[in-house]
């Protein structure tokens, strides 16, 4: 694979608020980002659209594709349950001249950070408690108890990977971990941050 330009890492347990720590950063035209659509073999959920918010894939597809090592990354989440970076999908951004960022799962993060150690910067997204975790991931109301009793669990296991990470970015308060997300991506793409922003 081509290098191009540099890699942008947000893992966190779900519901830390790292999706939404992606969405603002991606908004700042400075930081030159595109963002990498992750590969699943999951169903969709309501609004989500192909290409957009994953690329869906049936597991046999999703197999055929990690056995040609088109995946960066992959990772089987839950049973049956795979999520992965295709090579393309960054070749594709690198391409436009853009900066990557992902907004994807620890192992995952941690792979890609190995793999082009010198590109990336990996942010560990540390949410107040597990406890506030579980309260977060209720409110969306978008899976069962028994998902996100799940979640919640696996959560602990994914909160001691944060010390591997290049930054551990903790969000008590969503402003505060806007602008330190945001001079932390600054500062490594070598972005200046208009100046009406850092007042």
């Amino acid at each position: 694979m081509k290098k191009g330009g540099k890699l942008i890492i947000f893992s966190a347990p779900s519901g830390s608020g790292k999706t939404t720590i992606v969405r603002h950063l991606l908004k700042q035209p400075e930081l030159n980002l595109a963002f990498s659509v992750s590969a699943t073999s999951r169903p969709r959920r309501g609004e989500e659209r192909d290409g957009v918010n994953y690329y869906f894939m049936s597991i046999p597809e999703f197999k055929k594709h990690i056995k040609s090592g088109d995946f960066l990354e992959w990772e089987e989440v839950y049973r049956d349950n795979f999520y992965g970076t295709l090579n393309s999908e960054v070749e594709r951004l690198w391409a436009e001249g853009k900066n990557v960022i992902f907004d994807i799962d620890v192992v995952g993060g941690l792979r890609i950070k190995k793999k082009f150690p010198v590109e990336t910067l990996a942010v560990f997204v540390k949410p107040p408690s597990v406890d506030e975790l579980k309260i977060r991931l209720k409110k969306r109301s978008t899976e069962s108890d028994d998902k996100i009793n799940m979640r919640v669990a696996k959560a602990s296991v994914e909160l001691a990977t944060a010390p591997q990470f290049d930054k551990v970015i903790k969000n008590y308060d969503l402003d505060m971990a806007l602008e330190e997300a945001h001079k932390l991506v600054a500062d490594f793409v070598g972005a200046e941050i208009p100046k009406a922003e850092e007042e």
